[in-house]
């Protein structure tokens, strides 16, 4: 019988560390052509201002490969709803993941996206943290104090030996209790700041904001710097300027999509600083050893991520695993 996980499940069994080892394995798995992941769909709802998200991924490409990466085969419904905090009381954004197995097609489990999205979002920065910051990097600066914020420096902080954390978000209240309690989580001093102390500072920047305009000056930006910016992801929306995308070596989750998706890109193309030229390189690629990450220590490095459906395939068959251990979840007949 298939096994039903909560989000309290997900969260008791899935680990960052866990996060970038699957995901890390996947984007391998996706730069050597073993993963069938169609274009997500999208249907807007009329009247609601909602969205309905579908992700589809197979993991697969012979034994070896397979186990390696978590061999999975899911989907995951998403559905985005700004009215809902305050006309239901829930969520804006829900997720929920089915995962079947890839040999039988049987059901093996349902359950619960949202903390999974979040950690395998983190995950993925995690692996690009590992493989593009310097191995010197001691400060990260944030843009942001939501769940995602949280997730990034969780992953980042796995990789890297951080010492100091600048965060700095619109909302005062907002940024001074997420200072207070990720300091208390990672035993790191966080300290809340403006804007034009992050870039100065730090070798580490991260945006995970709201913000449909740039959140900093790419004027700023130290050589040597690497850049996660995983918060904006629509064609109209864009935290990072022109200059701080002209300034890095880009390293896309998946090309295609963040060109055809992310304001980000698509906007300093529009504006004719870069060209689509500008945009070659998957971080698949680099962690498959395709190709080179960080070419020198003064090259700036940025990950841009939109999340893909590979993610939560391998993260999903990671925490059925750590689940079925555990002995956590609930059996149902369906």
């Amino acid at each position: 019988m298939p096994l039903l996980l909560t989000r309290r499940d997900v969260e008791q069994v899935l680990t960052i560390e866990d996060a970038i080892a699957a995901v890390e394995a996947g984007f391998v798995q996706l730069a050597r052509g073993a993963v069938t992941m169609p274009q997500r769909s999208a249907i807007k709802i009329p009247g609601e201002g909602g969205l309905h998200l579908t992700m589809p991924a197979l993991v697969s490409g012979g034994e070896a490969a397979a186990e390696a990466a978590g061999a999975a085969l899911a989907v995951k419904v998403v559905t985005v709803f700004p009215g809902n905090p305050s006309r239901f009381g829930l969520p804006t954004t829900i997720g929920t993941l089915l995962l079947n197995d890839p040999r039988s097609g049987q059901l093996l489990a349902i359950m619960d996206a949202g903390y999974l999205t979040a950690m395998r979002t983190g995950a993925a920065s995690g692996v690009a943290t590992r493989h593009l910051a310097p191995a010197t990097a001691r400060t990260v600066g944030i843009f942001g104090a939501g769940v995602q914020a949280r997730a990034q420096l969780l992953a980042v902080c796995a990789v890297r030996s951080i010492a100091h954390i600048l965060v700095c978000d619109p909302q005062q209240e907002t940024r001074d209790r997420f200072a207070a309690e990720m300091a208390a989580r990672l035993l790191i001093a966080v300290q809340p700041t403006e804007e034009a102390s992050v870039c100065a500072a730090s070798d580490i920047v991260i945006t995970a904001s709201s913000s449909k305009t740039p959140v900093f000056d790419g004027s700023r930006l130290r050589p040597g710097t690497h850049i996660n910016c995983v918060g904006s992801h629509s064609p109209d929306a864009r935290e990072l300027d022109s200059e701080t995308v002209r300034r890095s070596r880009i390293v896309c989750d998946q090309i295609a999509a963040r060109l055809a998706e992310d304001g980000d890109f698509m906007l300093p193309i529009r504006e004719g600083v870069v060209g689509e030229s500008h945009f070659q390189l998957s971080l698949g690629e680099v962690v498959a050893g395709l190709q080179p990450g960080r070419r020198s220590p003064e090259e700036i490095t940025l990950f841009k991520s939109g999340g893909l459906a590979v993610q939560d395939a391998v993260t999903a068959a990671k925490v059925y695993e750590r689940a079925r251990a555990a002995g956590v979840g609930t059996e149902v007949e369906i």
